[in-house]
């Protein structure tokens, strides 16, 4: 770590710096602590690869109106100029200063960085107004959000979500550490997000579902195969469907429920696939 010293702006603040006022040198590798200029060491593997796995999951879950950033510098005091690991903040510009916003969710990743420096960090981004600061300890595998009236980290259950107006969708904390789910909460994160790609699949596979059902009523002999089978067809793809949004949604559908639902008509399954992907959960 290298340090030097920085003078701040001589001009009085009344109120909090904008979060966008530099102090510290942007496109560096050095932010400003204290008056002093800090040296960022660059990471290593477990450090480089939690972070690149915090960057995937959360711009999934980035809702509309808000705008996710790496390593982004945000100012802090007079003396402090210093980027989370991840952030958060709104889309829509300051009205008066015409630059950013400060960000509302911060994310700060420790694997060589002891949690009573990620706390100092914390303490002060708080302080400047960032409403939420997460830390996750890459190597005993935790994640903790900082609270504010303790004064300390609070440890989160790996089965907890993270629910905040600046999410598409609860954020799972497990996922946050685990690359393997990873893939699968990207995936319900752009399903909430109603991503064109992936609602042209699913339609894709209605589509397959009708056909099957209008070979399997032409091969039943049918009178009105081809009617019923398209019938048939319409409801085995929606089957189909209702199955796969409920695994990416973690909805559980037990035998009992593929009772049911094999029983329903088209219409009726169509309100359900509607209902579920409206609620979230088995309807």
């Amino acid at each position: 770590m290298v340090r030097g010293r920085i003078d701040p702006p001589a001009r009085y603040h009344e109120a909090p710096l904008p979060p966008d006022e530099r102090l510290a040198e942007p496109e560096t590798r050095y932010e400003v602590i204290d008056g002093e200029r800090v040296y960022v060491v660059p990471a290593n593997e477990p450090h480089g690869t939690a972070h690149f796995g915090l960057d995937y999951i959360l711009r999934a879950h980035v809702a509309a109106g808000y705008i996710g950033a790496s390593d982004m510098l945000t100012r802090t005091s007079p003396t402090k100029d210093m980027a989370p690991d991840a952030s958060v903040y709104p889309e829509a510009r300051d009205p008066v200063t015409g630059g950013r916003q400060l960000e509302e969710l911060a994310f700060e990743v420790a694997s060589t960085q002891s949690l009573k420096e990620a706390a100092a960090r914390a303490r002060d981004f708080t302080n400047r107004g960032v409403r939420r600061v997460f830390c996750l300890e890459v190597a005993k595998q935790r994640v903790f959000e900082w609270d504010s009236q303790l004064g300390d980290w609070r440890m989160l259950s790996l089965g907890a979500s993270i629910t905040d107006p600046c999410l598409i969708r609860p954020l799972s904390v497990r996922a946050l550490l685990d690359a393997a789910e990873q893939d699968d909460e990207v995936a319900r994160a752009l399903l909430a997000k109603k991503n064109r790609v992936l609602a042209t699949a699913l339609r894709a596979h209605e589509k397959r579902g009708e056909k099957r059902g209008e070979k399997r009523g032409q091969k039943k002999g049918l009178d009105a195969g081809k009617r019923l089978g398209i019938d048939e067809g319409k409801r085995l793809g929606l089957i189909e469907a209702i199955e796969t949004a409920a695994a990416l949604l973690s909805v559980e559908v037990d035998e009992e429920k593929r009772t049911a639902i094999a029983q329903k008509t088209a219409g009726e399954l169509n309100d359900l696939l509607a209902a579920l992907w409206q609620q979230r959960r088995w309807p």
